[in-house]
């Protein structure tokens, strides 16, 4: 590859951070008054030891990795899209890439004007208006008050807010902040963009507007790196990709083998999930999951359910007291984060009257209306009081049979997220 067609050359970066250790106890003044005349000592030793590379250090129990040995190159006018889980280290790397932080080790050369789209809304002002703040942010993120100026009544028409754009931002709900700011940092026109999740903002409506604008973006031209959740626009909006994986690069290549390798990680089915321990959890622990699994018509575990059947999900849990108008929600996902379909008490049925204990909470699905392909269920509970238990992966499961249809064909989750049953006719038209 000419040199002179690279836009990012990224080499050997490694960023380490030093994690947070318990303080030491002391069980008598003196041994306190002593650690605080050594601590001046002690904290220089500690700063000391991150920038002093040897294998004793670096292997530390308090030392993380958040990078290590990362390279790639990007071409101008290429668009990267870069995934993995949460804290791989994709939004260390865009930090080191926008130069607010720096690598420990390794290097990053970025050739032409650089825009970061990171964490939206940074610099907004609540004392100021709408009107005022499009200023204070533009010029925050590199435009020219003349650039402002231009782009002023685009910006404000994108952001929906055009009847509050002279009332105090601080009078303003958290979407129409969110909204404003995306609009502001959707008109830069740097030659590299670097994105940060942003297309998780806003309502529905306006999420398809900020996929529009970025896809604006990667279609004049630019230099774009790309990091989101939302694997579908990155399939789209991509065509390259890379995988991070516990700050190192896992895979890279074309975007939809790339996202196929890396949800073939992630989507591992299992059989019996203990959800006792699971510390990623909400609620206020009145009501605790146990277990959630499919169930057939003859009360069986169904350890992979076939689409078109009956199935019931069973959700086990105990309860530590009584509990009034109770109500459970639960909601699958297919393997690009897509919720398909949702279940919820209170769509068709009435809460649960719960006496102390342990129990079985049924879902029935006469007709399980899903394509062939992998899924996970989140579930929760609560009531008049508030949340009681939430789990966001409880259940991984795949689908490999259907019987959706009288004939046995099903069409692939790329082209259907749900399966909907429906007839077919033909009549004349008639002459009115």
């Amino acid at each position: 590859m000419n040199s002179a067609d690279i836009a990012i050359k990224v080499e050997n970066i490694s960023k380490r951070y030093r994690i947070g250790t318990k303080e030491d106890i002391h069980d008598t003044i003196g041994g306190a008054i002593f650690d605080f005349f050594k601590s001046p000592i002690k904290n220089y030793k500690k700063y000391r030891s991150l920038y002093k590379f040897d294998d004793d250090i670096n292997d530390s129990s308090d030392i993380l990795w958040a990078l290590k040995s990362v390279s790639f190159n990007v071409k101008r006018g290429e668009v990267i899209g870069i995934i993995g889980r949460n804290g791989a280290g994709k939004s260390t790397l865009l930090k080191i890439l926008s130069r607010i932080t720096d690598p420990t080790s390794g290097s990053a050369e970025i050739r032409g004007k650089v825009s970061s789209l990171l964490e939206v809304g940074t610099g907004f002002h609540p004392e100021l208006t709408g009107r005022e703040n499009i200023f204070l942010n533009g010029t925050i993120l590199g435009m020219k008050k003349i650039e402002v100026e231009k782009k002023f009544d685009e910006i404000v028409e994108f952001s929906g807010v055009k009847k509050f754009i002279d009332t105090p931002v601080k009078r303003y709900s958290s979407g129409m902040k969110v909204r404003l700011a995306f609009a502001v940092a959707a008109h830069l026109e740097p030659e590299i963009l670097i994105i940060d999740e942003v297309l998780s903002v806003g309502d529905a409506d306006f999420q398809k507007k900020c996929l529009g604008k970025m896809r604006d973006h990667t279609q004049e031209g630019r230099t774009v790196l790309f990091v989101s959740h939302n694997l579908g626009a990155v399939i789209d909006l991509c065509p390259r990709s890379i995988v991070l994986e516990k700050g190192q690069i896992l895979a890279e290549g074309p975007s939809r083998e790339i996202v196929e390798q890396y949800l073939s990680t992630l989507f591992v089915p299992v059989d019996n999930m203990n959800l006792r321990d699971i510390p990623a959890r909400s609620g206020d622990g009145r009501l605790r999951f146990v277990a959630a699994y499919f169930q057939g018509q003859d009360g069986k575990r169904i350890s992979m359910p076939i689409s078109g059947h009956p199935v019931d999900i069973i959700l086990e849990f105990s309860n530590k007291m009584d509990l009034l108008n109770t109500a459970f929600v639960l909601t699958i996902f297919n393997q690009m984060g897509v919720a398909v379909t949702h279940f919820a008490v209170g769509l068709n049925g009435k809460p649960f009257q719960i006496p102390k204990g342990e129990w079985k909470a049924i879902c029935q699905i006469p007709k399980l209306p899903l394509p062939i392909g992998n899924y996970k269920i989140s579930i929760a509970a609560s009531d008049d009081i508030g949340k009681l238990d939430g789990v966001t992966t409880a259940c991984i499961f795949d689908i490999e049979t259907s019987s959706f249809f009288k004939n046995n064909c099903t069409p692939l989750m790329r082209y259907s997220a749900a399966l909907v049953d429906h007839n077919w006719k033909l009549i004349p038209k008639t002459n009115s």
